[in-house]
């Protein structure tokens, strides 16, 4: 009994234990939501700022709360791609134009003419693989080069800055544009609340909000985008002399943008729409091609340009640092199979040969780590680079093994060095110039967890943006910013960002905040607001046309090539003036497809069969560049009477694309009201001519003409535009 009673007070003794730990362990639980610590409990001291050597030195591996926030958000996907995981691919080659050698001993860049092949991989950031394309997004745009000195991946965006400057805020931003996590909502959307609430709260995001409300972020297609490194990146020479480098990629056929309307119209029409014109073009031998250039800056250089290099959220214009052409990227091969080409392809920024190096940019210093996490976790394994699309085409000798979905089958009993047991000649450099040589850098004391005072402006480029754009490319900005604030919920948030928009341009914050129900913009606000920093740079400019797309129009040419001409017609349609306007389209590589009501044939008003490539259903007016509307009196009689008829011409005048009439077509015009027509006044790209033959040529020139300039926003009465 007395056993009985000791064991009885050991059991209670455990209990009381077992309940006051579980009792220590809830209060723990119950801490402040509001502290931020990592997995295992420890206290973050600052989430903003990763650790480094000197606060413009590299970021240090041993950061353990980034390895841990980056590790954890690169695996939160599976098996689709955290970011970018829509997208599409092509095969091609980079062809050196000028010579490097005098900044670089990378291989491939040193003597012109040198063709290095590649895989390109275009893609959308925020979306799932089954988004659409069109969507409000930045779009990727990286490039895979196959050198002879091994795998260079340079891995871009077609805007030139980020939304931050360190890696450590990387995960919070993807967090905040992706569907909100209650309820999945919205898909590949920017337009709520957990983005703006981020953006709201960290003022060196402005400079790309201006480039994600622009033109840029719904491009007209992959192939008339252009493409950046976003990174400051190093050139090393053979003797090793350092240069700081930017890289651009200038699309041959110009920069062309969507209208707003316009992309998510086609988001529903065909959400494939990129994709399907970059895999069209190059079947039919369209190949798409772009210019690489380069910025290149000295050390020197650097200290005076009045901003930081460093930071991604500037860029460098090229008004001050011109562009060096040195070579193009052509794309002349679509891709055997999606899957094992496209979504296996596994790139990295880290992935660099001799002569290219990294800078301390703390936002390419975090990506290094990401990537090479997130293909483990995407790809099953550390064996990725063995997948054909990945592997590269110089040989390869090294002592790692095993592993998930190893294909290399090696061979002998040694897998390590120094050694004796095998030919004891393995492929190693021990010091020289052989091989890849980091820069030779000093670093500065104390470590610490802190940015460079030279980060904290965070206004003055999104300003020289703005100062650039064209009146109706400021115009969109605005509808866009307006667009995406109306969607937010919170109105307090919304004040954030007119507040922030403030410091840009007080008329710009004006006319955002307008419709949106709210206080009039304060700039006093915005600065009041904890961790608020807005210490101007000196540029030397106060604008640069550069950095808008209408004042840079590609030559004619260029212009017109691979645009897409829809031709309406009906019974009656008359052929002559569209013979020769559809010669004209051809020479200078448009296509012109035929749309009616219905499938098959129509009857010209000679008695012939026009074959009808498709219907006002299958193919509306957004799936083109321009519209031409031929004349014959009954078939301008039944395109009146056609409500799709009627709908398409409206919507390709509210988009404010080329339109030419001919003969009895313009009657649709007059009918519509748009102000166009024979005495009326002249209409910003559209193009009215008889049916005369003495007239048909100059007819022809005048619509290439205006399809060339490739939208015409001073057009009158576009709001009131029923479509």
């Amino acid at each position: 009994m007395a056993q009985s009673k000791q064991e009885a007070q050991r059991k209670s003794k455990v209990g009381e234990g077992a309940a006051a730990k579980a009792k220590q362990l809830e209060s723990f639980s119950q801490g402040p939501e509001s502290l931020l610590t990592t997995n295992q409990g420890v206290a973050i001291p600052d989430n903003h700022n990763s650790l480094r050597a000197g606060v413009r030195g590299p970021s240090l591996l041993e950061d353990f709360i980034l390895r841990e926030k980056i590790t954890h958000f690169d695996h939160e996907r599976i098996p689709e791609r955290v970011v970018h995981a829509r997208g599409a691919g092509a095969h091609g080659y980079f062809e050196l134009t000028k010579s490097l050698v005098e900044y670089t001993r990378a291989d491939f860049l040193q003597e012109a003419g040198t063709r290095t092949p590649v895989f390109v991989r275009f893609s959308t950031v925020a979306g799932s693989r089954g988004s659409s394309d069109t969507v409000r997004d930045v779009r990727g745009f990286a490039v895979k080069f196959y050198t002879r000195e091994g795998n260079y991946d340079l891995v871009g965006n077609n805007i030139p800055v980020f939304f931050v400057q360190d890696a450590m805020k990387f995960p919070d931003l993807v967090h905040a544009v992706k569907p909100e996590p209650h309820h999945e909502m919205p898909q590949a959307a920017s337009a709520h609340d957990t983005f703006w609430d981020f953006t709201s709260l960290m003022p060196e995001t402005t400079h790309m909000l201006m480039w994600i409300m622009s033109d840029r972020a719904i491009p007209r297609s992959f192939r008339m985008m252009e493409g950046f490194g976003v990174h400051t990146f190093r050139l090393i020479n053979a003797k090793g002399v350092s240069h700081f480098v930017k890289f651009h990629w200038k699309p041959r056929l110009g920069k062309h943008a969507l209208v707003w309307d316009e992309a998510q119209k086609i988001a529903g029409k065909d959400p494939d729409f990129h994709r399907r014109d970059l895999w069209e073009a190059i079947a039919k031998g369209n190949f798409p091609e772009w210019e690489l250039g380069v910025q290149i800056v000295s050390e020197e250089k650097a200290q005076a340009l009045g901003f930081d290099l460093l930071d991604a959220t500037k860029l460098i214009p090229e008004e001050m640092v011109p562009v060096l052409t040195v070579g193009k990227l052509v794309l002349n091969r679509n891709p055997e199979n999606f899957f094992a080409e496209t979504e296996q392809v596994a790139f990295h920024p880290g992935h660099v040969v001799p002569g290219i190096d990294f800078s301390n940019d703390p936002l390419l210093q975090g990506r290094l780590f990401s990537y090479t996490d997130t293909q483990l976790s995407r790809l099953g394994g550390p064996n990725f680079h063995e997948l054909p699309i990945n592997k590269g085409v110089c040989p390869f000798h090294n002592f790692q093994r095993d592993g998930m979905h190893r294909m290399l089958v090696n061979k002998g009993q040694v897998a390590y060095e120094p050694n004796s047991l095998a030919t004891g000649a393995e492929f190693r450099v021990d010091g020289g110039q052989q091989g890849f040589q980091s820069f030779t850098e000093a670093t500065e004391p104390p470590k610490i967890r802190r940015r460079s005072p030279s980060f904290d402006d965070h206004f003055s480029h999104a300003t020289l943006f703005w100062n650039s754009q064209s009146p109706a490319e400021k115009e969109h900005i605005i509808a866009a910013f307006q667009f995406e604030l109306s969607k937010v919920e919170v109105p307090a948030i919304r004040q954030r960002v007119v507040d922030n928009l403030a410091h840009v341009d007080a008329k710009l914050a004006r006319k955002v905040a307008e419709p949106l129900g709210i206080a009039v913009p304060d700039a006093k606000a915005a600065a009041g607001r904890a961790g608020f920093r807005d210490v101007r740079g000196k540029l030397p400019l106060e604008a640069a046309p550069s950095l808008s797309m209408e004042s840079n129009p590609p030559a004619n040419g260029a212009a017109l090539a691979t645009r897409k001409v829809a031709v309406l017609v009906a019974n009656g349609v008359e052929m002559g003036a569209l013979r020769v306007i559809q010669a004209a389209l051809h020479d200078m590589g448009a296509t012109t497809r035929i749309v009616a009501a219905h499938l098959g044939f129509v009857a010209t008003s000679s008695g012939q069969q026009l074959a009808v490539d498709h219907t006002f259903a299958n193919m509306p007016s957004v799936m083109f560049d321009a519209v031409l509307v031929p004349g014959g009196a009954g078939s301008a009689q039944a395109l009146m009477l056609n409500g799709d008829a009627v709908h398409f011409v409206l919507e390709a005048y509210k988009h404010c694309k080329s339109l030419c009439v001919i003969g009895e077509g313009a009657q649709l015009l007059r009918t519509l009201g748009i102000g166009a027509g024979e005495g009326g006044p002249a209409v910003a790209g559209v193009v009215i001519g008889k049916n005369d033959p003495p007239g048909r040529t100059q007819l022809a020139q005048e619509f290439l003409a205006a399809i060339a300039r490739h939208r015409h926003w001073m057009r009158p009465n576009v709001d009131a535009v029923p479509a």
